[in-house]
């Protein structure tokens, strides 16, 4: 990645910060609502029963809650937006500002649609996913924004392995994001358990490998292995949450609405998968600044697989 030198702004850093925290907070939001069999406890939309504020009670309290936190975070975009546009001296940055307004605004268009359409299930899956990418992209900007990206110099290292390591750093959260499609599949009803399942073990083994990688021939560069831990910490997590769910799952079968457990290890569940997603994307974001690509030619010789 070419080396981009800019000075640090404490203040747009800070609120980039508070930006990915309430896009996380949001991710919340919308799990409890899933979760709690909410989605269409308001019929109409972008009112609720005709109304900018009904009274929170029931499902109203999640989908008209969720919709509040949502509108909090586009208007936090918006501003984010302007404020890169006219304070950044990146005009790259200033492109993705522009992008995540884009997101922001097309995610409130399917959250309309899977209200005014009763909820059809490609809409919601595409809802769903949307906001885990909307969630990495604020978190890239805080990476973007931060005082080590902006104002000290990588620490250079080399990858003379085979596939590169950064080949492997963009696969790991494509992998991811294809699992989370799966897993909001799943809570959808418009796809078994069992490739969600699968995923998960093929997640896991390509997060660890990538993770193992970074702490073991980067242990002492400090931004690629701190990216590994986390990376595999999240996943880890996540694997014992989805472990947990699918075992409330089955024992809550019985019932008519899912109680208290089951709702609050399933938003877990989800708002650690945007975790896992976010944390993936930055192990690649620190990949693609500090780790030079050797070229094929000079590393053929020896074949070795050095990056893993």
């Amino acid at each position: 990645m070419k080396l981009d030198m800019s000075s640090y702004q404490r203040g747009l850093h800070r609120y980039s910060v508070l930006l990915a925290v309430a896009t996380f907070f949001l991710i919340i939001a919308g799990a409890a609502v899933t979760s709690n069999e909410a989605g269409l406890s308001v019929p109409d939309w972008p009112l609720s029963y005709g109304k900018v504020m009904p009274e929170m009670k029931d499902g109203v309290f999640y989908e008209h809650g969720h919709r509040l936190v949502a509108s909090t975070v586009g208007f936090l975009t918006v501003i984010m937006a302007v404020w890169l546009w006219r304070k950044e001296p990146r005009q790259w940055m200033k492109r993705i500002g522009l992008v995540a307004l884009g997101l922001v605004i097309l995610q409130g268009v399917l959250g309309g649609l899977t209200v005014k359409f009763l909820l059809p299930k490609s809409v919601s899956i595409a809802h769903a996913c949307l906001a885990q990418l909307f969630l990495s992209t604020t978190v890239a900007m805080t990476v973007f924004l931060s005082k080590e990206w902006t104002s000290e110099r990588p620490q250079i290292v080399e990858d003379h392995g085979w596939p590169s390591l950064r080949s492997f750093s963009v696969v790991v959260p494509v992998l991811i994001l294809a699992q989370l499609l799966m897993g909001a599949a799943f809570r959808h009803k418009a796809a078994g358990i069992i490739p969600h399942i699968t995923g998960a073990l093929i997640v896991t083994g390509a997060v660890f490998t990538m993770g193992i990688s970074l702490i073991s021939h980067y242990a002492h560069h400090k931004a690629l292995s701190r990216a590994g831990w986390a990376m595999m910490g999240v996943v880890f997590l996540q694997l014992f949450l989805g472990i947990g769910a699918y075992v409330a799952r089955t024992k809550m079968e019985a019932f008519a609405q899912p109680g208290g457990g089951l709702v609050a290890i399933t938003v877990a569940h989800v708002a650690v998968g945007a975790l896992a997603l976010a944390a993936s994307v930055v192990a690649a974001l620190e990949v693609f600044r500090c780790v030079k690509q050797v070229h094929e030619t000079d590393a053929a010789p020896s074949r070795q697989v050095t990056a893993f």
